[in-house]
């Protein structure tokens, strides 16, 4: 089995320049937060972050040019912008999958829609220690790329 290593960053000004610098020391995937208002799966560090982010002006349209930034410094590395279905629901989903794809995502991780909805987004899966078996196998059968373990 392979390690890789997934470095997460929220989208802000600065991050397609921390991601080349992730990357360049070893980072094999960087996940791209889309800040969100309340981001209820996240601890406070991310909380803290997203906030900022906001105050800051990153809303979709600013996260989705950052996501094009940091693919033009990264060529081939994955990005997987990570996000809330109330943002892709704001924006439109098949229009927020399309844009995220044509900016140079490899995927998406929408952390509160679990396996089974949305089945036409292609998105990693998370599960978790407690998922039965058959959440288990409807993840692992239809996630892009790997299982999230949360």
């Amino acid at each position: 089995m392979r390690k890789t290593l997934v470095i997460y960053l929220v989208c802000e000004p600065e991050t397609p320049a921390l991601a080349a610098a992730a990357v360049e020391a070893g980072a094999d995937v960087i996940e791209l937060g889309f800040p969100f208002s309340d981001p209820l799966a996240d601890g406070p560090v991310i909380q803290r972050a997203s906030e900022r982010a906001l105050g800051r002006g990153m809303r979709t349209a600013r996260c989705l040019e950052c996501l094009e930034a940091t693919r033009a410094l990264l060529g081939e590395t994955p990005i997987v912008p990570m996000t809330y279905a109330a943002l892709l629901e704001a924006y439109g989903w098949e229009r927020f999958a399309a844009d995220a794809e044509a900016r140079g995502a490899t995927s998406l991780i929408v952390s509160d829609v679990p396996a089974g909805l949305r089945p036409e987004l292609r998105r990693i899966h998370l599960v978790a220690p407690t998922s039965t078996d058959e959440r288990l196998r409807l993840a692992a059968g239809t996630t892009d790329g790997w299982l999230y373990l949360v």
